[in-house]
């Protein structure tokens, strides 16, 4: 791993730097956070302007519409726009951070023709059907059901923690097209319209306040045989490519933003007394150099993607385990920081805090990751 920079990619962030600090003033207040197809806009809106300065896809190959920077320019534009203050992706995550890369590696040219340049240019947002209400974290569980009709797939059944789902113009969809196939054969990954007939979205509020997940029932909706990614009953393997995404570079940004919180949580503490606390101190000391190894494991984990054809490793399994436990501990260091006004949901850090518990749960338990890291890294004999 070099991640020394070179002079082009120290102008990279010079002109990174330039435009940002001209763009950004320039925005438009963030809209309510409740407010979903206001927040829809508002990302789309961002999205725009990325792909129209040239910044939309960076680290995407070229054919599939991006500009095939180096891992270390990936890594300085996360690290000046999460710097900067610039908006986060937001109801692009799913199409630009999962679907996205998944057609691009997986995709047929017409597919990738097709869907990859709507989610650059923020046209398009898509949502993420995978989990079930009876498989838990078991993602070979699933018993959606799709059976070929001539060229369409008819799929019925239910998903659950559907991310970005009612405001979303497609869904990445795991369905079981043939029942009988072993737990991990069987899967196919469809491309599902979301205005096709048969469609339910029931947002569901989180703890926080929330509803950027939902319950979406599927009443035979007709899905295209060319909405196919990969061949059918190979879905297992394409969701896999989906998951390492989705674990090994999805967070990455998130990595600097929490080292920005704690910087904050420090200045914090000076200010009410809590500084005084030596243990506090250590704490703090601590999750710093955590943030700081997570970075360089990030920065591993994004060269290791490179060399290998742009997929990410098992170790971002790694990643996302310790990162999970990390980012927990960072808002329960501000808790403590900031005592009873921790209660206050209108104060900074707390509902980040109520949204850190989501963590080791979401793309993949924490205990799912172990399982990942002791048999693809350590070599360990399978659980019985």
């Amino acid at each position: 791993m070099d991640l020394t920079c070179t002079p082009e990619e120290e102008e990279f962030r010079a002109r990174l730097r330039t435009w940002l600090a001209g763009v950004l003033p320039a925005l438009p207040p963030k809209p309510s956070p409740h407010d979903w197809p206001a927040r829809r806009a508002y990302d789309l809106g961002w999205q725009r302007m990325l792909y129209d300065a040239g910044y939309a896809g960076l680290h995407w190959p070229v054919d599939a519409g991006g500009r095939g920077a180096t891992p270390t320019q990936h890594l300085i534009y996360l690290e000046e726009t999460e710097k900067a203050g610039a908006p986060y992706v937001g109801a692009n995550f799913v199409g630009l951070l999962h679907a996205g890369p998944t057609i691009a590696s997986e995709g047929t040219p017409g597919q990738r023709a097709r869907w990859l340049p709507p989610v650059l240019r923020g046209e398009e947002v898509w949502c993420q059907g995978f989990s079930e209400p009876d498989a838990g974290s078991d993602l070979a569980a699933l018993r959606t059901r799709a059976w070929r009709d001539g060229d369409d797939y008819v799929v019925s059944g239910s998903k659950i923690w559907t991310s970005h789902a009612e405001v979303a113009d497609w869904c990445e969809l795991l369905v079981r097209t043939d029942p009988d196939a072993p737990r991990h054969r069987g899967i196919t990954w469809l491309a599902m319209p979301m205005d096709a007939p048969g469609i339910t979205v029931r947002p569901l509020r989180t703890l926080a306040g929330s509803t950027e997940f939902a319950e979406v029932f599927l009443d035979e909706v007709r899905v295209p045989v060319a909405n196919r990614v990969g061949a059918e009953n190979d879905g297992w393997r394409v969701t896999m490519v989906t998951l390492s995404y989705e674990r090994g570079t999805a967070f990455v940004g998130e990595v600097v933003a929490c080292r920005r919180v704690l910087s904050g949580i420090a200045g914090e503490a000076r200010k009410n007394g809590r500084w005084d606390d030596a243990v506090l101190r250590r704490r703090l000391g601590r999750l710093n150099a955590e943030f700081r190894a997570l970075w360089r494991l990030t920065q591993w984990n994004v060269s290791e993607a490179q060399s290998t054809g742009g997929v990410p490793g098992a170790g971002g399994s790694v990643f996302k385990l310790r990162y999970s436990h990390a980012r927990q501990e960072l808002f329960d260091a501000a808790a403590e920081v900031l005592g009873p006004e921790s209660l206050d949901l209108g104060r900074e850090w707390t509902l980040d805090r109520l949204s850190s518990l989501s963590y080791t749960i979401a793309a993949g338990t924490s205990q799912i990751q172990r399982n990942i890291v002791a048999e693809r890294i350590l070599g360990l004999p399978k659980g019985r």
